[in-house]
Order: structure tokens, then sequence, then C-alpha cells
């Protein structure tokens, strides 16, 4: 290859267009579907999570924490669809860590950085294909649901609150994937996510009604958005206020992605 040639290359660094990075998004976003294709196993998590999770909460605590609900394990399937439902984006997002550092420990992420493709395609690839999984999982936690009995009240909050799901899940990820780069293996990553999530997932209301707790745990669970998009959900589908909550939800996805975004793109591009 002559010296001319070699100098045409766009620099990794260059500025690329908003068309250029849609291109590159798209490409990344079908290698990484044809990934899953050759490692079906990929997907067991999002097969099983939903379905491990809505059975073992009907039939384990439905019956005992339904009677504080006025009713019995049929009010408890009410109850806990929704906040499982808020939990979808919280389970993809820690995966979408721990594949983000496993790719960086096997050597993908340092081929991708040294091709002439927007830095942001890599990541944005990564949460479209997560956001598809994160969809793919709720599809198998509503079927679940109806099985068990769950009775949707208001079909067009469902779809909204699917939404809302997407929306906070892809602001999760962007902390993970800040975390799979900073962390030194996967294993680091998936401890951190525990740490953090599960004050989050255990100190709200998804699994439960939170009069019974504390006062002070009962603040910590008003503005927990995990709380906020359960109660969201739950509003959205069953009816009941839901303007509170919400605008909790957005505060934080809006929040998290203006701030983790930039961090997450920044620490891709500087990783040695």
């Amino acid at each position: 290859m002559s010296a001319t040639a070699v100098t045409t290359l766009p620099a990794t660094d260059a500025p690329i267009s908003l068309r250029a990075h849609l291109r590159h998004t798209g490409a990344l976003v079908r290698r990484n579907l044809l990934w899953i294709r050759q490692d079906p196993e990929s997907m067991f998590d999002a097969i099983l999570f939903p379905v491990i999770f809505t059975l073992l909460f009907v039939y384990v605590f439905g019956g005992s924490i339904g009677k504080s609900l006025g009713g019995g394990q049929q009010a408890y399937v009410q109850y806990v669809v929704p906040g499982l439902m808020a939990m979808m984006g919280m389970n993809m997002a820690q995966g979408v860590g721990t594949g983000f550092n496993t790719d960086f420990n096997s050597g993908v992420m340092d081929r991708f950085r040294s091709l002439p493709i927007g830095r942001g395609s890599v990541l944005f690839a990564k949460i479209a294909v997560e956001l598809m999984r994160m969809l793919f999982a709720t599809a198998v936690l509503m079927v679940v649901a109806l099985l068990v009995g769950f009775d949707i009240t208001h079909w067009s909050g469902l779809l909204a609150s699917v939404g809302l799901s997407a929306v906070f899940g892809s602001a999760l990820m962007w902390v993970f994937l800040t975390l799979g780069v900073i962390m030194k293996s996967a294993q680091s990553v998936q401890a951190m996510g525990f740490l953090v999530l599960m004050p989050l997932q255990f100190g709200s209301s998804i699994f439960a009604p939170t009069d019974s707790m504390p006062g002070w745990l009962q603040a910590f669970t008003d503005y927990n958005p995990l709380s906020a998009l359960a109660d969201t959900a739950r509003g959205l589908m069953l009816g009941g206020p839901v303007a509170h909550s919400l605008w909790v939800t957005l505060a934080w996805s809006v929040g998290l992605t203006a701030v983790m975004a930039p961090v997450a793109i920044h620490k891709f591009r500087t990783k040695s």
C-alpha cells in the first residue's frame, strides 16, 4: 500500500458525521445480534429471569404479602408484576457491564478502537442490543404474568410502562458501561453492581409495600428510582396516581444519561 493511500484513511479520533455514526451503529448492532445467534445461551437470562422471579415471588410470598394488601395471592400478582417489570432494565444493565468488560479483556474492543468508526457507536450499539433483550424479557414476563392471573386494566398503560422501563434501563446501562471500562474484571463489575443494586432493589416498593418500613427507609424509597418506576408502572397499567413517581423516574433517567454517557464514552476513548 502506498503512503498516499495510507494518509487517506480517516483518523480514528477525527470528527465523524451523524450519518456515519448511525451507519457504524447499525453495523455493530448487526454484529452483536449475529453473536447472540451464534451463542443462544446468552439469552438464557432474558428467558429464565422473568419466569423464575415471577413464579418464586407469586407462589412463595404471594399468600402472606397478599393478605397485607387486603387480598390473597391474586392481589399480590397485581402488585408484584409491575415491580418485576422495573427490574428488567436493572438486570440487563448489569449484564451489559460484565459483557463489555469481557470484550475488553478478550481484545475485541482494541480491534474496534483501531477502526475509523465513531467511539460512541460501539457503546450505542451495545445499549441498542441490550434494549432488544430487555424487551424480549419483558414479553416473556408478561406471558408468564398472564398465565398466573395478572389482569391488565389499561393496555395503553402497559406500552407506556415498557417504554419508560426502556428509558430508565438505557440510563442505567451507561453506569455499567462505565464500570465495564474502568474495572479490571467482569467479576469486579458484577460485585460492584451487586453492592449498588441490592439496596436499591430491596429498599424499594418492587416486592412489597413500604408502609411497614422505618421512616428513614420510607424516605429513601420515595426517591428510589426503582420504586418510582414500579409505582408508575402500577399506576399506568392498573390505574392510580403516577405524577410524582413518573417525574422521579424521568429525572433519574435524564440525570444518569447526562452524567454517565459522556463519562462512558470518554473512558472508552482513553482506556489504555
